[in-house]
């Protein structure tokens, strides 16, 4: 996973969210692809990055795409790895709402599907 891309597109989607109020919907579409992409792309290295580098605010970004991970990826790994970062992050779990992010990308993952 490159990380300082990842960041990268995180402060893109900041800096849209802040000079559009969130209504530029093609802008943040992009962001989602490309942090899906990145996330995606190696799921060993991504499960580092959570474990060790992320940030509570790339956290609480991630939640945005989390879903369409799982869907992608079919990680339950990730995506446990994912929901134990909620006890190192509260704070950002009651603002964001992660439980029900994490609820959708549990819901995605296609499990005993033939």
């Amino acid at each position: 996973m490159n990380i300082d891309s990842f960041r990268e597109v995180i402060k893109e989607r900041i800096r849209i969210s802040e000079e559009s109020q969130d209504e530029w919907a093609y802008g943040i579409e992009k962001c989602w692809e490309q942090e899906v992409g990145i996330l995606t792309e190696d799921i060993p290295s991504t499960l580092l990055f959570l474990k060790n580098d992320c940030t509570a605010d790339e956290f609480s970004w991630i939640s945005e795409v989390i879903e369409d991970i799982a869907e992608q990826t079919n990680s339950r790994e990730f995506v446990e790895c994912y929901k134990s970062l909620m006890s190192k992050y509260p704070d950002e779990c009651n603002k964001y709402n992660i439980a029900g992010s994490i609820e959708y990308a549990e819901a995605a993952l296609h499990e005993g599907e033939n």
